[in-house]
C-alpha cells in the first residue's frame, strides 16, 4: 500500500501542472462582445460562427493600446503608426501625419533677451491679438528691379525654410521671417522673430523699423516712436531713410503731433518724390489742423482777453 504513494504524488502533480497551462491567459478563454447577438461570448464561438477568423489576442484593440504605446520625454505617449490605422488607409493616413507634424516656420526657441524687450509692448507680447498686414507683402514682391504681380505665400514659405536651413544665425532672415509672420497676422512669432533678430544685430535699422511698425499697429504709440527713431539713427548715410521718417510721421500724425510729423513726412517726399501715402497724411492734416495747436491758441487768446 506504501509502495502506491509515489505514483499517486506523481499523478497529483501532473494534474496540477496541466492545470496551470490550461488557465495560461494565452490559452484561456477569450470573452468579447458579440455586438449583433447583444451578449458577451468566447471568441472561440465567435470564430465557429464565421464572424471573425483573427487571433482574438492580436483583435483586442485595448490590449494592443497598452502594450503597442511609445513612451515620450515629456511624460506623454503616442502609439505605433501601425495602430493609428486600419486596411488600405494606413499608408495615406501615416502621409497626412507626417505632413501635419511638419517643422513649422518660426524662428526656433525665443532668445533670454533682449536690449529692447523694457518696452511695453514686447515685454506683453504673450497677450497680442493677431493683426494681419496685407500690405508687408510688398516688401517680398519687389525682387530687384522688378515686381511680382501676385506673390505665393507657399513659394515664400518654402524659399525661407531654406535660407534659414542655410543660414540659421542670419539676422536677415529672422527679419524676413518676422514679415512673412505679420502678413499672415500671427503677431506673437513676428515679434519673437525680430526679438531673434536684435539678439543677433541689436542695431539693425530694418529690423527695429518693422518691429516699430508692428507696435504702432497695435497702438503702443511711444514704444514705436522709440524703435522708429533708433532704426533712424542706425541707418547708414549711404541708405535712404524715406520711410524711416514716413513711419515718424504716421506715428506722431496718431500722437496729434501735427507740426512734426508734417516736417517727418515732406522729408520722406524729399527722399522718395510722389509716394501717394505721404502725401494724403499732409493733406488730411492740411484739412484737419493740429487740434493741440488750437487750443493752445484759444487759450492764449482768452488768457490776453482776461488781462486786459
Amino acid at each position: 500500500m506504501a509502495s502506491d504513494l509515489p505514483c499517486g504524488s506523481y499523478l497529483a502533480l501532473y494534474i496540477v501542472s496541466m492545470h496551470i497551462i490550461n488557465t495560461n491567459s494565452r490559452t484561456s478563454t477569450h470573452w468579447k462582445l458579440n455586438s449583433d447577438a447583444g451578449k458577451v461570448q468566447s471568441a472561440t464561438a465567435l470564430v465557429a460562427d464565421g464572424e471573425n477568423t483573427r487571433d482574438p489576442m492580436n483583435d483586442d484593440h485595448l490590449m494592443s493600446l497598452l502594450t503597442n504605446k511609445i513612451p515620450l520625454d515629456n511624460g506623454q505617449w503616442k502609439l505605433e503608426e501601425s495602430l493609428t490605422c486600419v486596411g488600405t488607409s494606413c499608408q495615406k493616413n501615416n502621409t497626412e501625419s507626417r505632413n501635419n507634424t511638419a517643422e513649422s516656420l518660426d524662428c526656433g526657441k525665443p532668445v533670454n533677451e533682449t536690449q529692447y524687450d523694457h518696452l511695453r509692448g514686447i515685454a506683453a507680447r504673450q497677450t497680442h491679438p493677431h493683426i494681419p498686414e496685407p500690405e508687408v507683402a510688398e516688401i517680398f514682391r519687389k525682387r530687384g528691379r522688378h515686381q511680382v504681380a501676385e506673390l505665393d505665400m507657399n513659394e515664400l514659405e518654402r524659399a525661407l525654410r531654406k535660407d534659414k536651413k542655410e543660414r540659421p544665425k542670419s539676422a536677415q532672415v529672422y527679419n524676413k521671417i518676422g514679415n512673412f509672420w505679420r502678413i499672415k497676422g500671427n503677431t506673437q512669432t513676428s515679434i519673437e522673430c525680430f526679438r531673434k533678430a536684435l539678439f543677433l544685430q541689436p542695431n539693425n535699422p530694418d529690423v527695429l523699423l518693422n518691429l516699430a511698425r508692428v507696435l504702432f499697429n497695435l497702438q503702443y504709440l511711444d514704444n514705436a516712436i522709440v524703435l522708429t527713431r533708433r532704426s533712424l539713427e542706425m541707418q547708414s548715410a549711404d541708405q535712404n531713410s524715406w520711410l524711416q521718417h514716413f513711419t515718424l510721421g504716421e506715428i506722431l500724425k496718431a500722437y496729434g503731433h501735427y507740426h512734426e510729423a508734417a516736417l517727418h513726412l515732406r522729408h520722406s517726399l524729399d527722399l522718395n518724390p510722389g509716394y501717394s501715402r505721404a502725401i494724403a497724411h499732409l493733406r488730411e492734416m492740411e484739412v484737419n489742423p493740429d487740434v493741440t495747436v488750437t487750443h493752445y491758441t484759444l487759450f492764449i487768446i482768452v488768457f490776453l482777453v482776461l488781462g486786459v
